[in-house]
């Protein structure tokens, strides 16, 4: 039956009961469905383009930004891009079942803690249509059941894609209602209300959007919020290298929210390196916000001046706002103040000056010498994200397999029993035995 002639609750209801023979199901099992997911898409995908332009035609006509389209196409490219990620998915280790923990508390009796999954987790997300069986591929090989929620824009292309999804996944074999797709923001709000079903929430989007989530659920929420990301240029940075970084940062893919907002500079790196970077920003066609003094050191660049708001601004397009700083202090100031606590960078030589701004700067991601663009989970080797966590519990930064596992404690014995420790008459060893 299709979720769209389903109540919220019942495809919640469904996911959770999928959830438990999805956790006990065998790795070959979902990396199986995960390799007919792949074939299924690209089969299917005449279908799938032909909604994605149906989408595209009216997010045109509803005046789309340039940057929101970008995300919102769906094309042979980025096809190839989620197969291949969802057959990298299944060629990686299996997350659930991993010993991380063995003690023995006394003799005979071995107490283990054992990666296992979350269980159901609905995933709020943007109008990217590859997000969604990025997302969904995670929570099918973490042992997931999932509640999927995509931008209004995007409806089309996530019904033709989940739809390609379900029945390839359910044909190889996988729980039937593993998966749901949810539509409207009257189902979000009942999602929000069945603590009973579902064990986690995340949502992808700005801090207002992720707050308001967190206000009205007792779920627990795992927020993917604002990317406000900055790269530092320290005193003792290496101009080449800043503009190279810089350049990458800000323009390999500026709708992402791993893109540099903020360009800080060093006072006493500021005349050599301002206008080189300041140049090489132009020529690739980014418009700059800078402040006063700032601006002095970029004569015929053009730019406009920064303002409060600037500082805090999530741009999600070619535009970077600038600000000297008087020292590393300063910078690091500024980034814990107004960043959103995703990725920030330093480009220096100073090894003293690097290791001050990892252990000072509170975001998930801290680098020296190399984009923020890095800040991704196919980059890091997980195979993808469900989000960039920007807290602190349970999981920070690229949310990928390991993200979407919890732990049980099992613990083995031979008919022991409390009274015997507390009567003196055993003892506890807590002998560390991995």
């Amino acid at each position: 039956m299709s979720d769209e002639k389903l109540s919220t609750q019942e495809i919640a209801r469904r996911a959770r009961q999928a959830s438990f023979a999805l956790a006990a199901s065998s790795a070959q099992a979902r990396d199986s469905a995960l390799l007919a997911v792949a074939d299924a898409l690209q089969d299917g995908k005449e279908a799938i383009f032909a909604a994605n332009a149906q989408d595209l035609e009216a997010a045109k006509a509803e005046g789309l930004s340039a940057p929101a389209l970008k995300r919102l196409k769906f094309d042979q490219g980025k096809l190839d891009d989620v197969c291949a990620g969802l057959r990298a998915l299944a060629q990686m280790e299996d997350p659930i079942g991993h010993e991380q923990l063995r003690t023995e508390l006394a003799e005979g009796l071995i107490l283990s803690r054992v990666s296992c999954p979350i269980g159901v987790v609905g995933v709020i997300f943007e109008s990217r249509p590859d997000a969604l069986v990025q997302i969904a591929g995670l929570c099918l090989k973490s042992g997931n059941a999932v509640l999927l929620k995509g931008g209004r824009e995007a409806m089309r292309s996530n019904r033709a894609l989940f739809d390609v999804m379900k029945q390839a996944s359910e044909a190889a074999g996988v729980p039937e209602g593993w998966a749901g797709l949810l539509t409207t923001r009257e189902e979000v709000g009942a999602m929000l209300a069945m603590d009973e079903y579902i064990d986690l929430i995340i949502p992808r989007g700005s801090n207002s959007f992720v707050r308001y989530i967190m206000d009205n659920s007792r779920i627990p929420v795992l927020g993917h919020s604002d990317g406000v990301c900055h790269v530092y240029l320290d005193a003792a940075c290496d101009v080449r290298m800043a503009a190279r970084v810089t350049v990458d940062a800000k323009t390999q893919y500026p709708a992402a929210c791993n893109a540099a907002e903020t360009l800080l500079v060093h006072k006493d790196a500021a005349a050599q390196a301002l206008p080189a970077v300041a140049g090489a920003l132009h020529v690739a066609g980014v418009k700059m916000k800078a402040d006063a003094r700032a601006q002095a050191l970029m004569p015929g660049i053009p730019c406009e001046s920064a303002t409060e708001a600037d500082w805090k601004a999530e741009y999600l397009d070619n535009v970077i706002a600038i600000r000297i700083v008087d020292s590393l202090d300063e910078a690091i100031a500024h980034i814990n103040r107004y960043g959103s606590h995703h990725t920030d960078c330093i480009i220096t030589e100073d090894e003293q000056a690097a290791q001050r701004f990892f252990a000072l700067v509170d975001s998930a991601g801290v680098y020296q010498n190399c984009s923020t663009r890095f800040a991704d989970g196919y980059r890091y080797g997980f195979g993808a994200e469900v989000g960039i966590s920007t807290g602190k519990l349970h999981a920070r930064g690229p949310m990928g397999l390991t993200g979407l596992c919890s732990y049980k404690y099992i613990l083995r014995g031979h008919g022991d029993i409390v009274a015997d420790f507390a009567g003196k008459k055993r003892a506890f060893t807590h002998k560390k035995l991995i």
